[in-house]
């Protein structure tokens, strides 16, 4: 499968958010994942994940939430959590509007900040997306009422190591939606661990594999 990459910007709330889109006429569906800051590293864990769902046969979209200016400065823009799903909710619109995107189901990889973003943006827009897949990060920033009445299939992948675990489960014990829990052996927070990222991007793609519907045939232009 070959994959045409572009890099683009999305309106969203007067400001434009940076992104990269890699898609091909023959992808199963389309994982955007969330990066919760304005900058895009050369080599982000984001782009690594994005190459393996890409090999999973997935199109892939990575999109910052934030504008350079916003993360420089305010250094706590990335806690802004409803902002952060509206963005994700405006993101959600602009793929509504190309037609080589309409006809794929749409799946979250959402990690920090975005996983709350994910979780909020999935349930103020029921329907909008099929899968949600967030790599530890920050749920509970979602809140209570999105936490316990999502309706999105939700898979959280956690490290073993991670010092935030308990807080993580307090906010998975809230979710009623269909969901899934992978803990990863030795992986601490980051998942900078020898093949842990390896092993999320893995677990992330089965998910969506799972969750995600098949594309609609008039959508793939």
């Amino acid at each position: 499968m070959k994959l045409r990459h572009t890099t683009i910007s999305i309106p969203a709330e007067r400001v434009w958010l940076d992104g990269e889109l890699s898609h091909a006429p023959t992808v199963r569906g389309l994982a955007v994942i969330l990066r919760p800051s304005g900058s895009t590293p050369t080599q982000s864990c984001e782009t690594k994940v994005a190459a393996a769902l890409q090999d999973a046969g997935f199109a892939t979209l990575i999109i910052n939430l934030l504008t350079r200016y916003e993360e420089t400065r305010d250094a706590d823009a990335r806690f802004n959590v409803p902002k952060l799903a509206n963005r994700v909710l405006a993101v959600a619109d602009w793929i509504g509007h190309q037609p080589p995107l309409t006809g794929l189901a749409i799946g979250l990889v959402a990690s920090g900040t975005g996983s709350g973003a994910a979780i909020r943006a999935a349930w103020k827009g029921p329907g909008r997306f099929a899968a949600i897949v967030c790599r530890a990060g920050r749920p509970d920033l979602a809140g209570a009422t999105p936490l316990g009445t999502l309706a999105v299939p939700l898979r959280m992948i956690i490290g073993s190591e991670d010092l935030h675990l308990a807080m993580i489960l307090r906010a998975w014990e809230h979710i009623r939606a269909p969901r899934d829990w992978k803990l990863v052996d030795g992986a601490g927070e980051d998942f900078t661990e020898p093949g842990a990222l390896d092993r999320f991007a893995l677990l992330a793609a089965e998910w969506l594999r799972t969750k995600l519907p098949p594309p609609v045939a008039d959508g793939l232009g």
